[in-house]
C-alpha cells in the first residue's frame, strides 16, 4: 500500500537513492535510511539483502501447511 509520494529515484549524480529502494519495497520511511552511521552504500546494500515483507506474508500463505488444530483446544 501506497502511504507517501514516491522519492526521487536517483540523486542529482544520477545514483541510486536508497529511501527510493525503501520506499520500493513498502518499508517506513527511515526504517534503514534513519539507522545512525550508515552510509548510502551500506543503505543500499542493507536493502538488497532485505526481505520484502509483503512478498515475504506471500511466500509464507503458499508455502506453510495449514497448522492442525490442536484436539485438546478444541473443546470436545
Amino acid at each position: 500500500m501506497l502511504t507517501r509520494p514516491v522519492p526521487e529515484p536517483t540523486d542529482a549524480a544520477g545514483r541510486l537513492r536508497a529511501d527510493f529502494v525503501e520506499w520500493m519495497q513498502g518499508l517506513d520511511g527511515g526504517w534503514v535510511t534513519a539507522t545512525p552511521g550508515l552510509g548510502r552504500p551500506a543503505q543500499l546494500t542493507a536493502l538488497g539483502n532485505g526481505v520484502v515483507p509483503q512478498q515475504a506474508a506471500s511466500a509464507l500463505q503458499l508455502l506453510a501447511p495449514p497448522f492442525p488444530r490442536c484436539p485438546r483446544c478444541a473443546g470436545g
